[in-house]
């Protein structure tokens, strides 16, 4: 079995008034309270059918480990309300793997939206980074994310002109996080670069910040000081999120485009 294709979740067999729901590629969704999971549930809400991509090895390496059950139990609980699943472990680390699971995807059906939600992020300063640190967080967050954008588009059918969408999660944390920043700011200029580029394939691509949303990954020192920044008074949460995500989405969402959108409550005001 090959890695990037071990499918632990089987599509369930839909029904033909199935077919009319669109497909959603989100990456990163390997945790139940993660962002991309926040995405999934609203998206499945809304009527989209979802295929779903995760790392384990990567939450191997995360304070909070790996979560064995949750692409079982959130393809679940998708299902549950409508949507047909499919859940893919894939290393978007190596350069073969994004064109390979579109290929995958594409084989049952297109993909109508492409979701950026995974990450390579692990703390480090500008004087502590080390090289094969600094290479993985531009292989994950830039390079993959670019060759997905590019393989989606090339599966994209001409007949869906209007209805293509592209949305990246990003960050602006770059101070003792420097090579999360740098990538993600490249994946910005990236998916904008997609706005221009992919315009004539009726595709709309935007970047969300969604700001500081805890998922796990702040300590109570962290969630105290950034509430404290929080005009609402409290972080933003993934189903905040999700509806930005779900809007650009949408029919109404199409008309934005190339726009780095900072969702986040008011914190970078």
């Amino acid at each position: 079995m090959e890695r990037e294709t071990g499918s632990t979740v089987s599509p369930r067999p839909r029904a033909p008034e199935a077919e009319e729901r669109p497909l959603a590629l989100i990456t990163g969704v390997g945790r139940t309270v993660g962002i991309g999971a926040g995405i999934a549930r609203e998206l499945a809400r809304q009527g989209w059918d979802l295929a779903l991509s995760y790392w384990r090895p990567y939450d191997a390496r995360m304070p909070w480990g790996v979560q064995t059950h949750d692409a079982e139990r959130l393809a679940q609980e998708l299902r549950d309300v409508g949507a047909s699943v499919t859940a893919v472990e894939a290393d978007l680390s190596d350069p073969a793997v994004p064109a390979r699971l579109l290929a995958q995807i594409r084989a049952e059906r297109p993909v109508r939206a492409l979701v950026l939600s995974h990450a390579e992020s692990v703390d480090s300063s500008l004087m502590d980074t080390s090289l094969d640190s600094f290479d993985r967080h531009f292989a994950v967050n830039a390079r993959a994310s670019w060759l997905l954008i590019r393989a989606f588009a090339e599966q994209f059918p001409d007949e869906w002109h209007g209805l293509g969408r592209i949305v990246a999660l990003t960050s602006d944390h770059t101070v003792r996080n420097m090579p999360y920043g740098a990538s993600k700011g490249a994946l910005d200029r990236i998916v904008l670069a997609a706005a221009r580029e992919l315009a004539d394939e009726g595709i709309a691509a935007n970047v969300i910040n969604p700001g500081p949303v805890d998922t796990g990954w702040m300590d109570d020192e962290t969630r105290e000081s950034l509430t404290a920044r929080q005009p609402w008074g409290r972080l933003g949460t993934p189903r905040d999120v999700a509806g930005v995500v779900a809007f650009l989405l949408s029919a109404p969402g199409g008309w934005i485009n190339g726009q780095l959108i900072k969702a986040d409550g008011g914190f970078s005001a």
